[in-house]
């Protein structure tokens, strides 16, 4: 597989709200536990307090619903208040289907019902050409949107970010960046007060703020270079509020509310970044790159260059794709090639097991903590189910495969799970 190969679909991260706490209504964010406002949920870490999650589903068990889509796509569903959304494209470069053209090319933000599935509208946006010919493993929709109780906002990579109301009205629309790569655009809308904060590293190698009502830039940082993962906003142990993003060669931390830059730790990774941060304690830890380094934690709070200072360990076992989760003093993630499920300690980042688990295949989408449970959603559509705990315990392994692709990570709609592969949307519930 090349080196680069689906560089976004772990990258479809998104949110920014910091540690493993609530913030909802603090930065206008809904407030309603049921939400899942963004890509890995209201804290951005993938971690849901819901209770009473299915274990086991397969076609004929515990779907609640299965709604067809207009088109493929790697981004994941969010859900805020009674709809659902998602986006999708056309026209071009579906996988098993021939003709289509780039100027036949939409991206479609589409709007759910979250009682049956039914949609409820479905905007399809002409793509800003040129456009790269081909992406591979994911296509052009791999940028999960992020929604608040007044709006939901969606980045389409060169063709721009744009908000919507919620019947699906068309606010207001802001180029970042003309820039394309071979392996598309990934990284989601991160909500914080009045801004919505974009990774344009592959538009315009530019973090970018702009304000929630009207779309006005109000602040840019440059220099962020080979970076396909989404921002998160976490605190330090002083309280500071840091806006953290992994760049190729460094974790960068900025002022979110004014860009300025607070600090930089050297991840001695020689690769882009695609998996999204975590954080615990005042502490983030990093997955990515394919050898060497492949994982580090950093200490927040610190000022300048704090490699030496700050670095806490490396270990040379991560992911370059799947994003981790956090629970108990443990950090557990899936390596997107070997299948292979690791549990490692945050103090030291000595693993603890190291379990291929049978005919896992690939995993682009992140891991999803819920109820003492760990979800891992395979591309083929398959959901390994483990036991939280640093003793391994494999609960369930669970069948969604339509022939299709599973890229984007799965959801949390109050007690049930929210699943999309490139055909269909799955409610999966008891």
């Amino acid at each position: 597989m090349h080196l680069r190969t689906s560089l976004h679909l772990l990258a479809v991260a998104g949110f920014c709200f910091w540690g493993t706490s609530n913030l909802a209504g603090a930065d206008g964010a809904p407030g309603s536990s049921r939400d899942w406002p963004a890509f890995r949920g209201t804290t951005g870490m993938g971690v849901s307090t819901a209770k009473n999650l299915p274990v086991e589903w397969h076609e004929t068990k515990n779907v609640v619903w299965k709604t067809p889509l207009p088109g493929p796509g790697a981004s994941s569903p969010i859900v805020i208040g009674d709809r659902i959304y998602l986006t999708a494209y056309t026209g071009y470069f579906i996988p098993n289907q021939q003709g289509g053209s780039l100027e036949e090319l939409q991206r479609h933000l589409i709007a759910l019902r979250r009682t049956d599935g039914q949609i409820e509208w479905d905007r399809a946006l002409p793509a800003k050409l040129p456009e790269e010919k081909q992406i591979r493993d994911h296509g052009y929709a791999a940028n999960t949107p992020a929604a608040d109780a007044e709006r939901v906002y969606a980045f389409f990579g060169k063709s721009g970010v744009m908000a919507f109301d919620h019947s699906g009205k068309t606010l207001w629309e802001t180029d970042v960046g003309s820039k394309t790569n071979g392996w598309g655009t990934s990284a989601s809308p991160v909500l914080f007060g009045d801004l919505v904060i974009i990774n344009a590293s592959v538009e315009s190698e530019s973090l970018i703020a702009l304000d929630r009502r009207t779309g006005a830039e109000v602040w840019r940082a440059q220099g962020i270079r080979e970076s396909w993962n989404t921002p998160v906003v976490i605190q330090a142990e002083s309280g500071r509020q840091e806006l953290i993003v992994a760049t190729h060669g460094n974790v960068l931390a900025f002022a979110p509310a004014t860009g300025q830059s607070l600090w930089s730790c050297k991840t001695d990774i020689g690769w882009y970044m695609v998996p999204s941060i975590v954080a615990d304690a005042g502490i983030v830890y990093c997955l990515g790159g394919r050898s060497g380094i492949a994982a580090l934690a950093v200490r927040a709070g610190g000022s300048g260059d704090v490699t030496a200072t700050h670095r806490l360990w490396t270990s040379v076992k991560g992911s370059n794709v799947t994003s981790p989760i956090v629970r108990d003093g443990h950090l557990y993630w899936m390596h997107e090639q070997s299948g292979v499920a690791y549990c490692a300690k945050l103090a030291t980042g000595e693993i603890v097991y190291e379990r291929r688990l049978e005919r896992a295949g690939q995993v682009y989408a992140s891991a999803l903590l819920a109820d003492g449970r760990i979800y891992y959603l395979t591309r083929d559509g398959r959901t390994f189910v483990l036991a939280a705990t640093p003793d391994f315990e494999q609960l369930a392994i669970n069948d969604l495969r339509d022939g299709s692709v599973f890229n984007g990570s799965p959801a949390v709609d109050g007690s049930r799970l929210l699943i999309r592969s490139d055909k269909y949307l799955y409610c999966i519930g008891k």
